[in-house]
């Protein structure tokens, strides 16, 4: 799994995963339950991670939405 984005903006986490489940891209929302545990005070970001054979295709359709300044760069940190 290739992390593609972090944040703690909830509102963009939630566009994200309906970009990217609206075109079938698998993902991964990970670090949400330690958000939750931490009362929501946003100390932890949540990370989306993609299966390395999604990478190119998921960066594709956040660009296309205009999400590309959101991007990690290429490469980034696996799971």
């Amino acid at each position: 799994m290739r992390e593609i984005l972090r944040t703690n903006d909830l509102v963009l986490i939630s566009l994200v995963e309906a970009l990217l489940g609206g075109a079938e891209v698998p993902y991964f929302v990970a670090d949400a339950h330690v958000s939750a545990m931490e009362g929501g005070i946003a100390a932890f970001p949540r990370r989306v991670l993609v299966p390395e054979d999604a990478e190119r295709q998921a960066r594709r359709i956040l660009k296309d939405a205009g999400l590309g300044g959101e991007l990690k760069p290429e490469g980034g940190h696996g799971l």
